[in-house]
């Protein structure tokens, strides 16, 4: 394999889940996309606003995802916000369908990604933080800003 094929290039990136949810575990899958999706995809056309993901008849489904149209699409674009399958591995839907059905647990998208000319999807296993727990996490990123923007003026 060329290794210009082996590098990922970060498409869309869901800094919401981050501030909103604890994620604990992260696993990648594939996405199932028709011809134009993928080429808007390339362009970096996605939106992680509102979506997530659910699991229906043993099968992983991401809702509220928004691919925008191939601006050179024609009769094959197709809605921008449909749902789209997520390709996982069976043992893996039926671990994460377990763990979602426990209280507070919910299955959010983190980063999508091309990898080897393919779409993927990085989502994860996150539980939902509280007010008072987004605002630690707040205090904590400005304290490590301002410590590196210390650090940065002395050396």
């Amino acid at each position: 394999m060329a290794e210009g094929k082996s590098k990922e290039k970060t498409v869309a990136l869901n800094r919401r889940a981050s501030h909103d949810y604890f994620l604990e575990e992260k696993y990648e899958c594939g996405i199932v996309l028709t011809g134009t999706e993928i080429k808007s995809v390339r362009d970096g056309k996605v939106q992680f606003k509102d979506a997530y993901i659910s699991i229906y008849k043993g099968e992983a489904w991401i809702k509220g995802m928004h691919i925008s149209p191939y601006k050179y699409g024609t009769f094959s674009n197709v809605d921008e916000t449909r749902d789209r399958k997520l390709l996982l591995h069976k043992e893996e839907i039926r671990k994460l369908h377990d763990k979602v059905r426990l209280k507070g647990y919910t299955l959010v998208p983190v980063r999508m990604y091309l990898k080897a000319g393919r779409a993927k999807m990085e989502i994860a296993l996150a539980k939902g933080k509280n007010l008072y727990d987004k605002r630690e996490s707040e205090k904590l990123r400005d304290a490590k800003r301002e410590m590196e923007k210390a650090l940065k003026l002395r050396g």
